[in-house]
């Protein structure tokens, strides 16, 4: 044994104390990360589960949204740590990105300038946004006009039809107007793309008709609208490629239980600190209420 100079034992190398035990210098340290390793895999095994708990109840989240879930279920995690034991367990998800054209701009329609492009927005019915998707059922696509409120995110109006034309995208502004007849839309702006349902002598009316400013993207820039665009990744995401819709019926069902039951009331999002709409809407009533 070797010595220090305080006349206390020093450490023993690693060869020596194998050799000691009667077992290789290898053979100690597999021990050692075979130990390691087992006694992290039963730290981590309630973490785990309840990851499972979650993902089962909100099959999109990714690893932040996961992390501010854990932490809120009492989980003193940090978000590597939950990216490794999602990697780890199978619980990321990805899909192919691809989407056909949903917007024609076509057409001899009147088009406006774009009013938002660098407006702040800092209140709720200041500016509206509109955009169309598809969705695939079994035999055919099918198409979802949304309203976005773009400072509290939600979808305040929504239509689900077999036809991508005018009278689809004035059902969801009508939603969108019948939620919000308690509040003042003065002022309000609602920004959409070119196409032609947006354009169309229709629905612009019927915004004029409201005291609405019309709003259009630019030509050929897809940023233009880009928290529409986050809204149908997330449902896409978290809804639609989750499920293969049979009927119409079905995926009319489906959406809408998510869009009004999900993300709307429960879904936590980024953008408003990991607040579900409800509560970052609720917050925001309190601010002005002591304002």
């Amino acid at each position: 044994m070797i010595w220090t100079n305080q006349c206390q034992p020093g450490p023993i190398p690693v060869k020596d104390a194998a050799g000691l035990l009667g077992v290789s210098k290898s053979g100690y340290y597999y021990w050692l990360k075979r130990n390691g390793h087992d006694n992290r895999v039963a730290r981590d095994r309630p973490i785990v589960e309840e990851m499972y708990k979650i993902i089962h109840k909100y099959p999109g989240y990714g690893y932040r949204r996961m992390t501010h879930q854990l932490r809120k279920h009492g989980y003193i995690v940090n978000h590597k740590r939950v990216l490794r034991l999602m990697k780890e367990n199978g619980l990321t998800f990805k899909h192919n990105k691809w989407r056909p054209i949903t917007t024609d701009s076509e057409h001899d329609n009147p088009v406006y300038p774009n009013l938002v492009r660098r407006m702040e927005v800092t209140g709720p019915n200041q500016v509206w946004a509109a955009d169309f998707t598809y969705i695939q059922i079994r035999k055919e696509f099918v198409y979802l006009a949304v309203e976005l409120d773009l400072h509290t995110r939600r979808c305040l109006g929504w239509s689900l039809s077999r036809d991508l034309d005018t009278n689809t995208a004035l059902d969801a502004l009508q939603m969108a107007l019948y939620n919000r007849r308690d509040d003042s839309i003065s002022g309000l702006v609602h920004h959409s793309d070119r196409g032609v349902q947006y354009t169309s002598m229709a629905f612009t009316e019927c915004l004029r008709n409201h005291g609405i400013q019309i709003s259009n993207c630019r030509k050929g820039n897809p940023y233009d609208n880009a928290y529409v665009e986050s809204f149908f990744k997330t449902l896409k995401y978290e809804e639609v490629y989750l499920n293969e819709y049979e009927t119409f019926g079905d995926a009319l069902e489906n959406i809408g239980g998510f869009i009004e039951d999900v993300y709307n009331a429960k879904r936590m999002h980024s953008a408003l600190g990991y607040l579900s709409l409800i509560e970052f809407e609720q917050q925001e009533e309190n601010v002005y209420m002591i304002a």
